[in-house]
């Protein structure tokens, strides 16, 4: 699977306006619920919400991926939000988050699940793609920012 089948023009959205985490994660549930098929707005964000409660997905350097397994989802959905402005997400190194990727997947993808996150990880552990990812113009640009590092990386999940 790659990371890409989990987005939607839709979901990629750019200068998200947020006050805080619990804001950012009710905007992540919307912008979900369009492609999580089966689960609702306040399922999602009610998932969302319960994975933090176990401990901050923050990964740090300005990235977090939200993410959870549902048994009301019936495939893999992904959102990128980069935000307006940072906010505060309990990051290990306590920077305050501005690019954030999130993750809604069927309770049974426990393997797909933790595959899509290492790939995740190593995406946004590349400070260069970050910083591309920080001044692409628009949600287009971003889809091909994405695209681009795909190509060159092997499927994940």
């Amino acid at each position: 699977m790659h990371l890409l089948d989990l987005l939607s023009p839709a979901r990629v959205r750019t200068e998200v306006p947020v006050s805080g985490k619990k804001r950012l994660l009710e905007v992540l549930a919307r912008v979900l619920a369009d492609g999580a098929g089966g689960d609702s707005e306040a399922g999602i964000y009610d998932t969302l919400c319960s994975r933090e409660r176990l401990g901050s997905t923050g990964l740090g350097h300005g990235v977090a991926i939200p993410h959870a397994r549902s048994a009301r989802a019936k495939v893999a959905t992904g959102a990128f939000v980069r935000l307006a402005e940072a906010v505060d997400f309990g990051a290990p190194d306590g920077e305050p988050v501005d690019l954030v990727f999130a993750l809604v997947v069927p309770e049974h993808f426990a393997q797909q699940h933790l595959l899509l996150l290492a790939g995740l990880a190593e995406m946004f552990g590349d400070a260069g793609f970050r910083d591309r990812l920080r001044k692409a113009p628009d949600p287009a640009a971003l889809l091909a920012l994405l695209a681009d590092w795909q190509a060159t990386h092997e499927p994940v999940g």
